[in-house]
């Protein structure tokens, strides 16, 4: 880029020079033009024979030199090297673009670590991170990358999220902590045991969804591609035909003059405009929204989210936290302290979410001592002697089975029922957290003309339609199974409109099938499973609902620029085509509406990496 620069500076003083000092001499003063030429120009000129030897006829490089090559023939220097030399100069332009959009996908590409210092025989080896298998211990440093995913077995440390997920406040990580490859480790030293290997690691699976989005083409990309192709060959047509036959039907008409007309027609007919600054948009978005953790697999995914119509939510992991916490503890001729202590010893030694949740509530160390007993019943809960008393904690078919007279709860959310030695003593109420932004996230949609909102999930019905009634969403379909969520979406699709698309978004592995079948896939990728991230067409770094929104808003406004360039591009060209054809433009006219039109275009494109959270 630096080099072009340099030689479109000296072009332009020789150019400038013959222009205004006059030698006196036309010959000096041509052979100045033509050195400006060589020197701008001949790079073009290699590339338009090169591209000849292998069949690519008709390209802007073909374009630029016939026009050029004809000036120079009828006698024109001056506009012949403008013409090179402006093109040129909107090359620079477009080049100076795309590294602009570059960066914010470069950025990303920093995430990539260079190496792992790995334990092995008693010894810390500096590795390649592709050398480290599943189950080994990496000791990674204050200020290095943390080369592979895994679990935090010893130290504390802050670590940087900013690069994957667009989250500037570091997250704090202990013992036990899951960490993920391309994070910072700030503060301090820890060991990680490896969960995955490099190569299904999350940072590898993000540089390839990054590396591959270019290769999805938008259709607004595709049309640009076949525009060029039958466009360029009908120009060049056309201003053939302009040059020869109307000076053999128009009397007094002449070869020079209708030449130059030509010569004008080819340097607009150039489709440089539409060709640069479409792929450049859509790239830019794709910056764009990486720098805000949303990683858009292709440019058509970023197109169609500008089209959704209606959009399907999963429940737990998605909207919720999918984390079970303790909302509500009643207790009965006994302190709640009491009544949460007692629970928390019976569910000791079960490792399930209901059970994690309790003991977390509780918060105390457990005297596995006092616990003499206990009976896990599946479907119905758990009988434990504690301190020789009988616990039971259940559901209600558990204290309908032990004829235990109880209240009956109504909160919504999981109800574990307390008896003590046959007495009922309480309830404690268990249910998962929604996210803070999922009401506004719903909202905002709505405001954005999403037509309809749906949540789908395996949930009861009366904890379904709770969470969908805080949420304001439109409908809920609840007691699903995975197959029934493919069925239930494969049936809203066909209530789409033609353009109208369904974006379906979720976090689980029985989520993958229902993402790939959906018009756009949207994964929750923080937390959601390698399955569902796979399938997905758009992941979310940050787990976030909000950001949905965020993409359907930076969707609309790279669609807006996008079609903003191609009404600009193609009516400035009609327009300098048709006055070209009748001789009211000259080939500077031709250079603004090839040139100018592409710097315009351009510049114009760059507005969509101006990102609005």
């Amino acid at each position: 880029m630096k080099k072009k620069g340099i030689k479109i500076i000296i072009s332009l003083i020789l150019f400038l020079i013959a222009l205004i000092i006059n030698f006196n001499n036309e010959l000096v003063n041509n052979i100045i033009f033509l050195v400006a030429y060589i020197i701008v120009g001949f790079e073009i000129l290699r590339k338009a024979i090169r591209n000849i030897t292998r069949g690519k006829i008709f390209d802007e490089n073909f374009l630029m030199s016939v026009a050029t090559i004809g000036a120079f023939g009828i006698g024109e220097f001056p506009e012949a090297v403008a013409v090179m030399l402006f093109y040129q100069i909107g090359e620079l332009f477009q080049n100076y673009a795309v590294d602009k959009s570059r960066k914010s996908i470069s950025n990303l590409m920093d995430i990539r670590p260079d190496f792992a210092y790995v334990e092995r025989d008693s010894e810390i080896k500096k590795v390649d991170p592709d050398e480290v298998k599943i189950g080994e211990i990496i000791v990674v440093k204050p200020g290095e990358k943390i080369p592979l995913d895994g679990t935090v077995i010893e130290g504390d440390s802050s670590i940087d999220t900013k690069a994957l997920t667009g989250e500037s406040l570091p997250q704090d990580v202990n013992e036990g902590s899951q960490v993920i490859s391309g994070c910072i480790n700030l503060t301090g030293f820890i060991k990680i045991k490896v969960s995955k290997e490099y190569g299904e690691s999350t940072v590898s699976k993000i540089l390839d969804l990054v590396e591959n989005a270019s290769s999805k083409k938008s259709q607004s990309e595709n049309f640009i591609t076949k525009f060029a192709k039958y466009y360029t060959p009908i120009v060049v047509i056309i201003a053939v035909f302009l040059a020869i036959i109307p000076p053999l039907l128009i009397d007094g008409a002449t070869f020079s003059d209708w030449i130059y007309r030509a010569l004008s027609f080819l340097v607009v007919s150039c489709p440089c405009a539409l060709v640069i600054s479409i792929p450049l948009s859509f790239f830019g978005g794709i910056g764009g929204a990486s720098k805000m953790g949303i990683l858009i697999k292709g440019s058509n995914y970023l197109e169609q989210l500008a089209n959704t119509e209606i959009i399907v939510f999963d429940k737990t992991g998605t909207l919720t936290e999918g984390v079970f916490e303790v909302q509500k503890v009643k207790a009965i001729d006994i302190s709640e302290d009491e009544l949460l202590k007692i629970t928390a010893y019976a569910e000791n030694y079960s490792n399930h979410p209901i059970s994690l949740s309790v003991k977390k509530a509780y918060g105390k160390e457990i005297d596995e001592k006092q616990i003499q007993d206990t009976d896990e019943l599946s479907g119905r809960g758990i009988v434990a002697k504690i301190e020789n008393k009988e616990i039971l904690v259940g559901n209600e078919k558990l204290m309908n089975e032990k004829q235990i007279k109880f209240d009956k709860c109504k909160d919504i959310g999981t109800v574990l029922y307390i008896a003590i030695n046959r007495k009922f003593t309480g309830y404690i109420v268990i249910s998962d957290k929604i996210k803070k932004d999922s009401k506004e996230a719903i909202e905002d949609l709505k405001k954005n003309n999403v037509k309809e909102t749906i949540m789908l999930t395996g949930d009861r019905k009366a904890v379904g339609e709770s969470v969908a009634k805080e949420l304001g969403i439109d409908k809920v379909y609840t007691e699903l199974l995975p197959n029934d969520k493919v069925e239930k979406v494969e049936n809203l699709l066909e209530e789409t409109s033609e353009k109208g698309k369904l974006a379906f978004v979720g976090d689980g592995i029985n989520d993958a099938p229902v993402l790939a079948i959906s018009d756009i896939g949207i994964a929750m990728g923080g937390l959601g499973s390698d399955a569902a991230i796979e399938a997905a067409d758009i992941v979310l770094m940050t787990d976030e609902p909000s950001k949905i929104v965020s993409a359907i808003n930076l969707s609309k406004r790279t669609m807006k620029i996008v079609k903003e360039n191609i009404i600009f591009a193609i009516f400035i060209k009609i327009l300098v085509l048709i006055l070209s054809a009748v001789g009211l433009s000259t080939m500077w006219w031709a250079v603004f509406a090839d040139v100018g039109v592409s710097i315009i275009a351009i510049l114009n494109a760059l507005r969509v990496l101006r990102v609005k959270k």
